[in-house]
């Protein structure tokens, strides 16, 4: 799938291309090529993205599955209609909105998932011990941790289930940016993303 908007095959849109709502997070550029990078999509991939915010995942994994299908999963309403503006804003058509509190909503989901999105969340041990249960055998679960104590919570939650060939990166990224008439190097907050497999 192409979007006239970004005539690529390569995952990476920049971040003024997307609509965005004040105070929402979104998963910078450079992270988000990081998370993609650790899902190992393929063309017809059933994602979950949960906590799925400005939608950039869901557009991005959208583009890169065009066989496949993303749910998306917002509890805020007006958010949600901000991943559905950003998909029609890149002519997305395999993303599906979920609006609801995870892991709640995410009982009686009819399409279970290939690979998982989780990003951050005060529930996210509960999140990741129930997505767990519907993920596909051989699928993958990539989960963002921004702060010490949610990295705790997804690394105890990672041994529970015994999550297999995990792997932990931070990210690291300055940025070129221009500041009155001279340009600085500005970092982008850095980002905990652990990985792994489920075997069976």
């Amino acid at each position: 799938m192409s979007s006239p908007l970004w005539p690529y095959i390569t995952p990476g849109i920049p971040d003024d291309l997307f609509e965005r709502l004040p105070g929402i997070p979104m998963s910078k550029r450079e992270v988000r090529l990081l998370l993609i990078s650790y899902l190992r999509l393929q063309p017809d991939c059933i994602v979950w993205d949960i906590g799925a915010g400005t939608g950039t995942i869901a557009v991005e994994t959208g583009l890169l599955c065009p066989q496949g299908r993303i749910i998306a999963v917002e509890r805020d309403g007006e958010v949600a209609n901000l991943i559905r503006t950003n998909c029609d804003r890149f002519g997305v058509t395999n993303v599906d909105v979920i609006e609801g509190n995870a892991p709640d909503c995410l009982h009686g989901l009819k399409n279970l998932p290939h690979r998982v999105c989780l990003e951050g969340g005060k529930a996210i041990k509960d999140i990741l011990v129930t997505v767990w249960q519907y993920l596909q055998p051989q699928g993958r679960i990539v989960a963002t941790a921004s702060n010490l104590e949610t990295l705790y919570l997804i690394s105890e939650g990672f041994a529970q289930l015994q999550v297999r060939n995990v792997e932990v990166v931070q990210s690291s990224i300055n940025r070129l940016e221009s500041r009155g008439r001279s340009q600085s190097l500005v970092a982008i907050d850095p980002m905990f993303i652990l990985s792994g497999e489920k075997i069976s």
